[in-house]
C-alpha cells in the first residue's frame, strides 16, 4: 500500500526547526539579500543543498521546508532587482526555459484536475513553487560563465561535505544529519546485502546520482586555470559519494558520463552513433522473447539493486498507456508490487501529469543538447569550448540515465535545473563568441550575403 505522504506531502505535524539550521538560515538568508548578485548563488546553493527536507516550519497546516523558504527569500531579492534595473534573463529566455516553465506548469495543473481535492491543490502548489521558483531563481543568479564556475565551485564544497560525512556513515554506522532532524533521514545507516549504505542528506540514490552526474563537469573544471583545487576537491567528494552509497544508479551516472567523455574523439560523427543505438535497440526488440526495456532488470553492478522493479515502472506504465496519457492516473499503485514508488524521472512525469508532461520532460533533455550540438558546431576549430560543451553534454547524458533510477525529487531537482541554467549560459556565450571568431574569408560571405539581402551584419568585420 502507498502511504499517504508520498502524494500528499506529508511531513511532521509541528515545526521541526533545529537550533543550528535556524541560524544557519538566518546567515543564508542575510547574504541572499545583502551580497551582490553575482556572488548569490553562494549561499543560496550552499543552504539549500545541506539543510535535510524534513526542516519544517508549519504554518497554518502548510508545510514550509527550509528549500521553500529559501527559494521565496531569493526570489523576492530578484524581483527587486528587476524592479530597480537590468533584465532577469541576461541571456534571454531560451527554447530551454521554454520547455522547463511548461513541464512545471504542465505538472501542477494535470495533477491539480486529476484529483480536484484541496489537500493535493495545497500539495501541488507548494512542489509547483518548489519546481519553478527554484529554477526562476537558479537562472537569474546564473548569469554568465563566471556565475558556472562559481556554481561548480559550491557544488565542489557540497561534494566535499557530504563525502566527509558519508565516509563517517561508514566508519560509525550512524547519519550525522539526522542530529538536526529529518523526517526522510534513517538514524541509523541502512544496510542491504551486508553492505553499509550511507545517507546524509538526500539518501543513498540521492547522494549518489548527485555525485554521479557532476564528475564530467569536474574533469572540465580541472583543465580551467585556477581551479584544479576546487575540482580536486569536488572528484574527492564525488567519489567518497559513490563509493559509500553501495547503490547500481549512481555507478551507472557516473559511467554514462564518462562514457559520453570517451565519444569525445567521435563528437563529428554523433549522427551516426544515434541512428545506430536505435537501430540496435529496434533489432534487439524484434529478437528477444521479452521486450528491449527488459535489459534495465538485467542491471546489478553492486549485487543488491531493485532493478526489476525499476523494469516494472516501464512495463507497467507502457502497458496502461491508455489510463494514464490524458490527465495521469491515480490507482497505478495497484498495477504492480511496490508500483507507487516511482523511482523513475519519466515514469513519474506520466503517471502524475499526462502525456503532455512527459513530452516536455523529454523535451527539456533534448532541447538542452540541442543546444549544446549547435553551439559546438558554432565554435568547431576552438578545442577548448568544444570541450566545455562536451563536459555539459556528458553530464546531461548522465542525467538521462540517472533519470530511469530515480525521480530527481527536492535537492536533485535544484541540482538539475541548476545544470539546465548552467547549460542556457554555456551555449548562449559560446554562440555570442563564435560569430567574432570566424575567419575572414567566412565574415567576408556573411558581408556579402547580408548586403544582398540589404542590410547590415549585425558586427564588425576585422
Amino acid at each position: 500500500m502507498e502511504p499517504e505522504h508520498i502524494r500528499f506531502g506529508g511531513g511532521a505535524s509541528a515545526t521541526m526547526l533545529h537550533p543550528a539550521v535556524a541560524v544557519w538560515m538566518l546567515i543564508a538568508i542575510v547574504l541572499i539579500l545583502t551580497v551582490p548578485r553575482k556572488n548569490v548563488i553562494v549561499p543560496f546553493l550552499l543552504s539549500v543543498l545541506t539543510i535535510p527536507i524534513g526542516q519544517v516550519v508549519l504554518v497554518g497546516g502548510v508545510h514550509f521546508t527550509m528549500m521553500r523558504i529559501l527559494i521565496l527569500v531569493a526570489l523576492v531579492r530578484a524581483v527587486r532587482f528587476k524592479a530597480s534595473s537590468g533584465p532577469w534573463f541576461p541571456t534571454g529566455f531560451t527554447p530551454i526555459d521554454q520547455v522547463v516553465v511548461l513541464w512545471t506548469v504542465s505538472a501542477f495543473v494535470v495533477i491539480s484536475i486529476q484529483w480536484m481535492s484541496a489537500p493535493m491543490l495545497i500539495a501541488s502548489l507548494a512542489s509547483f513553487l518548489d519546481a519553478l521558483g527554484g529554477y526562476l531563481v537558479l537562472r537569474f543568479f546564473i548569469e554568465d560563465g563566471d556565475a558556472v564556475r562559481r556554481t561548480l565551485g559550491v557544488l565542489a564544497v557540497v561534494c566535499a561535505i557530504h563525502g566527509i560525512c558519508m565516509i563517517n556513515e561508514q566508519v560509525t554506522g550512524v547519519n550525522v544529519f539526522n542530529w538536526i532532524g529529518g523526517v526522510n533521514i534513517p538514524v541509523e545507516t541502512t544496510i542491504r546485502d551486508g553492505q553499509l549504505r550511507s545517507s546524509a542528506v538526500m539518501g543513498p540514490l540521492g547522494e549518489g546520482v548527485f555525485a554521479g552526474v557532476l564528475v564530467p563537469l569536474f574533469l572540465w573544471l580541472w583543465t580551467v586555470k585556477g581551479s584544479r583545487i576546487i575540482a580536486s576537491v569536488g572528484l574527492a567528494g564525488a567519489t567518497a559519494m559513490l563509493i559509500t552509497t553501495h547503490a547500481s544508479t549512481p555507478w551507472m551516472a557516473c559511467g554514462a558520463g564518462l562514457l559520453g567523455l570517451g565519444f569525445w574523439p567521435l563528437r563529428k560523427r554523433m549522427r551516426i552513433i544515434r541512428w545506430g543505438l536505435v537501430f540496435m535497440l529496434v533489432s534487439l526488440h524484434l529478437v528477444m522473447k521479452a521486450p528491449v526495456w527488459h535489459l534495465i532488470s538485467r542491471v546489478d553492478i553492486t549485487g543488491g539493486s531493485s532493478s526489476y522493479h525499476r523494469y516494472t515502472l516501464v512495463n507497467q506504465t507502457i502497458r496502461h498507456f491508455s489510463d494514464w496519457w490524458l490527465l495521469g492516473y491515480k490507482y497505478y499503485d495497484q498495477w504492480d508490487w511496490d508500483m507507487w514508488d516511482t523511482s523513475n524521472l519519466f515514469v513519474a512525469a506520466a503517471l502524475t501529469g499526462g502525456l503532455v508532461t512527459l513530452v516536455f520532460a523529454i523535451a527539456t533533455f533534448s532541447r538542452s543538447f540541442g543546444a549544446i550540438g549547435t553551439a559546438r558546431k558554432r565554435v568547431n576549430g576552438d578545442r577548448k569550448q568544444e570541450w566545455c560543451l562536451w563536459c555539459w553534454g556528458s553530464t546531461l547524458f548522465a542525467c538521462v540515465v540517472s533519470c530511469f533510477g530515480v525521480a530527481f525529487m527536492y535537492h536533485l531537482q535544484m541540482l538539475l535545473f541548476a545544470l539546465l541554467g548552467c547549460v542556457c549560459v554555456a551555449t548562449f556565450e559560446a554562440r555570442q563568441a563564435a560569430v567574432p571568431s570566424m575567419a575572414p574569408l567566412e565574415q567576408d560571405r556573411l558581408a556579402l550575403a547580408f548586403s544582398a539581402a540589404g542590410t547590415d551584419l549585425p558586427f564588425k568585420t576585422s
